[in-house]
């Protein structure tokens, strides 16, 4: 990522500001709301995903940390029950997916660049369309879940963009109090499957760009707090059926017309 033009580095940015913003807002998402519009910048997936990761990494184990340390301000961790995460459902989703996701991780690993980019565009369209009908992915039945679960967990092993699959499943099991958090602890797990898989494959970890990126995101996380603290009180289905339908417009120009 060295032979950028300036406006593409300052696109790049922005960005980045915004899966801060989205990731921190919603509990998910920073992922798959992002990727699509980097890889219309430059499409190379293995460049982008170890920067998303370790942004992952660090915003994820920082929010739940945060998340506990007021439960016990308030002295409401008292109990498990009374915990910022749901511990028993996290460990068993997480046999769920475990085997998917290592299946995922070695297909990044080994498909081309191009079918990658066609993947995710496609994921991403699937589900904007959910957004835009406010008709998100809804799970009601225990196969379901344990099929949404799997193919979340392989698709997160290829691209980070399962998180839609997943949040369908946990959003029907777990309180809504808990939700973000414990989603944030299984993004931390994953991505460190995710991370442990780069470091074997000697992938480019991007370091330096992670030295401007970061603060970009940070930007977007502190927006982001305050717009979590909002949407818990607000009606929310407006802000998904625009942004559906921006993805979806996305996701068509980046299939007829792939980048690179």
């Amino acid at each position: 990522m060295t032979d950028l033009l300036w406006y593409q580095y300052a696109l790049i940015g922005l960005i980045f500001a915004w899966s801060g913003f989205v990731r921190t807002s919603l509990g998910f998402g920073g992922a798959v709301l992002a990727l699509p519009f980097l890889l219309l910048v430059t499409n190379q997936p293995l460049v982008f995903l170890p920067i998303i990761a370790i942004h992952l990494l660090i915003f994820s184990s920082w929010i739940a940390w945060n998340g506990h340390r007021q439960l016990q301000r308030e002295g409401s961790a008292t109990s498990p029950a009374e915990s910022n995460i749901d511990w028993v459902y996290l460990r068993k989703a997480l046999k769920i997916m475990i085997i998917p996701k290592l299946i995922g991780v070695v297909g990044l690993l080994t498909l081309p660049a191009q079918v990658m980019t066609s993947i995710i565009f496609g994921i991403v369209f699937i589900y904007a369309i959910g957004y835009v009908l406010n008709r998100p992915f809804k799970s009601k039945n225990k196969y379901v879940d344990y099929v949404l679960l799997a193919l979340g967990g392989y698709v997160s092993g290829t691209s980070l963009i399962g998180a839609p699959l997943i949040v369908a499943v946990f959003a029907t099991h777990v309180a809504k109090e808990q939700l973000r958090d414990t989603m944030f602890v299984l993004w931390f797990i994953l991505v460190v499957i995710k991370m442990v898989s780069f470091l074997i494959a000697g992938v480019d970890l991007q370091l330096i760009h992670q030295l401007w990126l970061l603060p970009c995101a940070f930007i977007g996380h502190l927006v982001g707090e305050r717009a979590h603290r909002y949407m818990l009180k607000a009606d929310t289905g407006l802000f998904f059926r625009v942004l559906g339908a921006v993805l979806i417009l996305v996701s068509v120009v980046g299939l007829i017309h792939p980048p690179g």
